[in-house]
């Protein structure tokens, strides 16, 4: 859904809409949407994620932030687990090695939000 409020829109988002793409398992299974492309929003990259028991392992290109809706998202990193419940969120510096795990369904930003054009991905 979409409202222009002045010079640009506002969009609101549910992820329930869109086509969830599958990034990991198995064993689990893990998926990412991307919300808004990058036409619209090239400085924050903004979608949402399902983790179902898989583990995938990363180096992130963008700083991230994830927050979680349900069940328990675990980010392994530097030789730590962090477990990230409803409520909670996690700051993931650029260049972090890790690995995502966990049972939740989770929202994500990244800055910057056209870090695969900037990484010639």
């Amino acid at each position: 859904m979409t409202s222009t409020t002045g010079r640009t829109p506002v969009y609101v988002v549910d992820h329930r809409d869109l086509e969830f793409i599958h990034r990991g398992g198995p064993p689990g299974s893990a998926s990412v949407v991307r919300a808004l492309s990058d036409d619209i929003s090239p400085n924050l990259g903004v979608g949402f994620g399902k983790w179902e028991g898989a583990e995938v392992s990363w180096t992130v290109l963008y700083d991230e932030v994830i927050f979680v809706f349900e069940g328990c998202f675990t980010l392994k990193a530097n030789g730590q687990a962090y477990e990230v419940h409803p409520g909670q969120l996690l700051w993931i510096p650029e260049n972090t090695v890790l690995e995502y795990s966990g049972h939740a369904t989770f929202g994500y930003v990244v800055y910057p939000g056209d870090w695969k054009r900037r990484n010639s991905l």
